[in-house]
């Protein structure tokens, strides 16, 4: 029996907008994944937008008693800055208000531990309109509207995360056009980035006046970098990789300072943001207290076999290939290896070069297309998401065992959810949703779940 540490949290996650659902009356405003559903809906997975959701916002107390049946102890989803502003800024919406707090109050009572984030790619289209991140006014809105979420629910939840993945705005919407606003413009990702980590330090800067207790952290998704080989040009490779993918929100967020090799490719390249002292001791002095990690899958990196155009638009693969690494794992539904290992490493990466600060798996999780295939009995047996639990589980049990100061487990995601641009095809529940008539089944993988929480742990 692998055994985790006393009070050791298990959970699940997921976001507003993956979630929550939007109806009329309930006086949200429009977030850029309505606006691009509106303006390109054939982007989106057979055409299935952010408003054909899981609806959370009407069954959060039913959907908080299957938490708890598959064995609860933490839970984690975000609030929706457009549905408490809906124009980014200015007049509260009280409708979301009473939502969030009776939520929050009633995940309590059932005693899951609420870990609230506040940015989960969900920008108020009112923001976008004005440039989103690439706008430094839109670090103040966040400043504010982070705020006000600590002043109104800060004595409910004592666990927050600024934001999720931001690493993921920065390059889906401004390196490789999966997000909006799709845009393919370097000078403007960093810009994007470096206000991003800005905001993150303004609004712990927030928290920590207002005394309200509890602990503010990141969210980040680590993919460690690995080298094709120790060739020389294949470690540099990955230590760029490593650089841009990880370190650039990390470094900031731990250390307060930004990562110096991302400074010296950032300056040689021409794409320094505008910044000031002021902001640059706000980040230094408001590192985070806690750390999220999503960990999904690691990226493979060589040394390029081509000399790169030195017109087209730089790209971090300027500096590396991506290598296809011959008889790995994968999961082919969602097309990412599966690297049980990576897990450990990160364990130990963040104690040896972290200062072993407190952190979590906030993200681990399977999608896979067509589950109704494995149904029986009208549940469907997910073995091999358990499988997938379990291998990932065992390297993170090595990792505490190594002093890494890891303090929970939560996985993607605790119901079917909507899943941005590929909406419904591939599903990562816990719980089984039919979309039709929102009916929930526990899967397999559910029950499994709650047998990992009542004995810390699980038979290898």
């Amino acid at each position: 029996m692998l055994k985790f540490p006393k009070d050791f949290y298990f959970g699940s996650a997921t976001s507003a907008t993956q979630s929550e659902g939007t109806f009329e009356g309930d006086g949200k405003g429009q977030d850029i994944w309505g606006k691009w559903f509106e303006l390109e809906p054939e982007k989106f997975y057979n055409e299935v937008g952010p408003y054909k959701t899981t609806t959370m916002y009407k069954h959060y107390k039913e959907d908080i008693q299957l938490l708890k049946q598959t064995g609860h102890n933490s839970f984690r989803t975000s609030i929706s800055w457009a549905r408490l502003f809906p124009e980014g800024h200015g007049e509260v919406n009280e409708k979301a208000v009473a939502y969030y707090r009776d939520y929050f109050e009633t995940l309590r009572e059932n005693d899951i531990e609420p870990f609230v984030n506040l940015f989960h790619f969900d920008m108020p289209a009112a923001l976008q309109d004005i440039g989103g991140w690439e706008n430094r006014k839109v670090v103040d809105y966040f400043k504010e509207y982070a705020k006000t979420c600590f002043e109104l629910f800060g004595d409910v939840v004592k666990k927050w995360f600024t934001f999720n993945e931001p690493i993921v705005h920065v390059e889906m919407g401004y390196l490789h056009q999966y997000h909006y606003p799709m845009k393919v413009d370097a000078a403007l990702a960093v810009k994007v980035g470096y206000h991003t980590a800005l905001a993150s330090a303004y609004a712990i800067k927030e928290f920590k006046k207002l005394k309200t207790g509890g602990k503010i952290g990141i969210v980040l998704n680590l993919s460690p970098a690995y080298p094709r080989s120790n060739n020389e040009a294949d470690l540099k490779a990955a230590e760029i990789a490593e650089a841009f993918q990880n370190k650039s929100f990390l470094d900031p967020a731990i250390k307060g300072e930004f990562n110096p090799l991302l400074i010296e490719l950032i300056k040689k390249h021409d794409l320094m943001p505008d910044y000031d002292e002021k902001d640059l001791d706000v980040i230094k002095e408001n590192t985070v207290d806690f750390l999220g990690v999503n960990y999904y899958q690691p990226v493979r990196v060589k040394a390029r076999d081509s000399v790169p155009n030195p017109d087209a638009p730089f790209l971090p693969t300027y500096y590396f290939d991506i290598y296809d690494m011959p008889g790995k794992k994968m999961n082919p539904y969602r097309g990412w290896e599966i690297y049980e290992k990576g897990i450990y490493d990160i364990a130990l990466n963040i104690k040896n070069d972290y200062g072993n600060i407190e952190w979590m798996i906030t993200e681990n999780g399977m999608g896979v297309q067509d589950e109704d295939r494995f149904k029986k009995d009208g549940m469907i047996e997910d073995d091999y998401r358990i499988d997938f639990y379990k291998g990932h589980l065992k390297w993170l049990h090595k990792g505490i065992q190594e002093g890494s100061n890891c303090v929970g487990y939560q996985v993607w995601t605790p119901i079917d959810c909507w899943s941005w641009l590929n909406a419904y095809k591939n599903r990562y529940g816990l719980i089984e949703l039919d979309l039709e008539t929102q009916e929930r089944t526990i899967k397999k993988s559910g029950y499994w779940f709650k047998d990992l929480h009542d004995n810390n742990g699980f038979e290898l």
